[in-house]
């Protein structure tokens, strides 16, 4: 059994939405940290958006090789392209071979949350080969510290309408984007350019949402693998080895009362008053509350609208007060913190775009994706199961979280 006691897993990348601008993997809604819209009838319905006019190519890669962008190590190997889903969804990605020994280094892809928020965050802002300059210039500098030192890297706008990815935004479930993530597998190493890397170590890392979408996506990769085992189905299989999870919101039961008393209890200084404490603890525990709600979505087998009730109550009256006013990335400082600085303007310069081949017009964070999710109630759905069977698979597992 996995369990989770540390009050600061997850509070931190949850809780991205309180910035305005900066790093928004969590989209606000009137006011509310991964909030419901309320202007929509139903939980349980969609805002799928339909774009049938795309012309691509089903089934393959467009890629842009070696532009010279972001990654100017002299000899290391990029591509940037799209991986046509079908005719009208295509996904977004950024690849980058290692620094050191390519062809023995693991192929890691690299997944942000939201839901519906861009990996190119984790690129520019976290662990690719550039990072975004902290002196309002929209300028890159080579990172010296890029995963991609040691691992080849594999950047991924997902699902479809997150980032540079476009088309019909249909995706509302981590289950349904685990499956167009396993689409996407597909395709890449079924180019001849990208097939050398089916068969090295496999790893998915992500944060924040990705809780959900690690676990999820991993365990159907298994699944997936044992069918071509037993040919129940063709494919290329994923030689999946290691999962890594960062700040990410798996479990709700056990993680929501812990943010009480990381929010009181911390290491640096209590990010709220009394009363509003006592508020949220009082909603937390009352009957009908937040904690009775997110059990009644577990029993009831991922009921839309049991499941969209409890995000509803849960972030409006626990995690937005238990946020405060301090900044999300470093909660020894108030905000507004202009760091980690915005990345908006590098991606929708034009002489950026061109040179990678990206064909849209870049989102941080897509709210139809977003709202998709939110009306499924995927938010409150605990992805425990999956984390237990990928761990029990023997997929090496790494589960961290950072508050400063």
């Amino acid at each position: 059994m996995v369990r989770f006691n540390g009050p600061t897993f997850v509070v931190l990348l949850l809780f991205q939405g309180v910035a305005p601008v900066l790093g928004r993997q969590v989209p606000v809604i009137d006011g509310i940290i991964g909030g419901i819209p309320k202007s929509d009838p139903i939980i349980g319905g969609n805002v799928f958006k339909l774009q049938t006019n795309i012309s691509t190519t089903p089934g393959q890669l467009r890629v842009t090789e070696n532009s010279g962008i972001c990654e100017t190590t002299p000899g290391v190997y990029q591509a940037s392209g799209y991986a046509d889903l079908t005719s009208t969804q295509s996904l977004w990605f950024w690849f980058f071979e290692s620094r050191s020994n390519p062809g023995n280094a693991p192929l890691t892809i690299w997944l942000n949350g939201g839901p519906g928020s861009s990996s190119m965050i984790g690129l520019l802002q976290e662990n690719g080969p550039c990072r975004i300059q902290n002196d309002s210039s929209g300028e890159v500098a080579l990172n010296p510290y890029s995963w991609n030192n040691v691992a080849n890297m594999l950047y991924i706008d997902q699902p479809v309408g997150a980032g540079f990815s476009y088309g019909d935004t249909e995706v509302s479930t981590s289950q349904e984007a685990a499956e167009d993530l396993w689409t996407f597998m597909q395709i890449f190493f079924s180019d001849s350019r990208f097939s050398k890397y089916a068969d090295l170590d496999f790893a998915i890392w992500t944060e924040s949402y990705g809780g959900h979408y690690g676990p999820v996506t991993a365990a159907y990769f298994l699944e997936q693998n044992a069918a071509i085992l037993n040919t129940s189905i063709l494919g290329i299989p994923i030689n999946l080895k290691v999962l890594g999870i960062g700040d990410g919101l798996t479990d709700p039961a056990s993680q929501y009362p812990s943010y009480l008393n990381y929010a009181m209890n911390n290491s640096y200084h209590p990010l709220v008053g009394e009363d509003v404490f006592q508020n949220a603890n009082a909603t937390m525990f009352r009957p009908f509350g937040c904690l009775d709600r997110i059990n009644e979505c577990a029993e009831s087998d991922g009921d839309a609208s049991t499941c969209g009730l409890a995000q509803l109550i849960c972030n409006e009256f626990i995690l937005t007060p238990l946020a405060g006013d301090y900044d999300v990335y470093d909660v020894r400082a108030l905000n507004p913190d202009p760091y980690p600085p915005d990345i908006s303007s590098y991606l929708t310069n034009p002489n950026i775009t061109s040179h990678i081949g990206a064909e849209s017009t870049w989102q941080e964070s897509n709210d139809d994706v977003y709202e998709n999710f939110a009306l499924t109630g995927d938010w409150m759905i605990s992805s425990l199961p999956q984390l237990e069977f990928v761990i029990e698979s023997g997929v090496r597992t790494v589960i961290y979280a950072g508050d400063a």
